[in-house]
């Protein structure tokens, strides 16, 4: 592999990794409710992925009076911060990594998680040793489906678009990666469907971590190497 144009992967974390989805979905259900601003279940989960300014925004509407949006914001951080030491990695994420980095890939986590929260999220995968970058919504101006953070990931990483696959669990995961044309892999574990993924441009799907490790040889995500 030549050194001055090496290849990649972005990995999305919440969901992709870190058995998360459904923590926020459930932290992001009180923080509303609290406030009086009731909002099922469902209907938030499918907005998880973007950040939280496009997520209120499809959730309570474009034309609300955003004068709350900070005080759901901390009470969103506030239980979900309550989970932290539970963090699970879903299965085999952490070798998952190894395998990519091992196969000559730079492994990069291209999250829109605020920064307090990437800390927890790497303690729970305990991979440090293979990933090479690692992003923060303070890195991007606009949160998912806007690529954004995927811009982020590749200047700080040196990587060529050209030269990376990224991996997610969501429709916004396809959608931002398909600003830049980099292919995606979707993985359902974080609860967003094969159809739903593929519908919206996913290259391949799998279960989970561990389905892409087991399949790692011919899938998307060394075809860039």
């Amino acid at each position: 592999m030549p050194t001055d144009n090496p290849a990649g992967v972005l990995f999305d974390v919440d969901g992709t990794l870190v058995d998360s989805t459904y923590l926020h979905t459930v932290s992001w259900w009180e923080a509303l409710r609290q406030d009086d601003r009731p909002v099922p279940m469902a209907t938030i989960h499918r907005a998880i992925g973007m950040g939280s300014d496009k997520l209120l925004d499809h959730l309570l509407g474009p034309e609300r009076d955003r004068d709350a949006d900070d005080r759901l914001r901390d009470a969103h951080d506030t239980l979900y911060g309550e989970y932290w030491e539970r963090l699970q990695p879903l299965p085999r994420a952490a070798d998952l990594l190894r395998a990519c980095a091992e196969h000559g890939l730079r492994v990069v986590l291209a999250t829109s998680a605020a920064e307090h929260e990437v800390a927890a999220l790497r303690r729970a995968l305990a991979a440090d040793d293979v990933i090479d970058t690692v992003t923060s919504s303070a890195d991007a101006r606009q949160s998912k489906p806007a690529p954004d953070i995927l811009i982020a990931a590749l200047e700080q990483s040196g990587l060529d678009a050209a030269r990376v696959v990224f991996v997610g669990d969501s429709v916004w995961d396809v959608a931002a990666a398909g600003k830049l044309d980099i292919p995606c892999v979707g993985l359902t574990c974080g609860g967003t469907s094969r159809g739903e993924l593929a519908g919206a441009g996913a290259v391949a799907v799998y279960e989970d971590p561990a389905a892409l490790l087991a399949a790692l040889p011919d899938s998307p995500v060394l075809a860039r190497r």
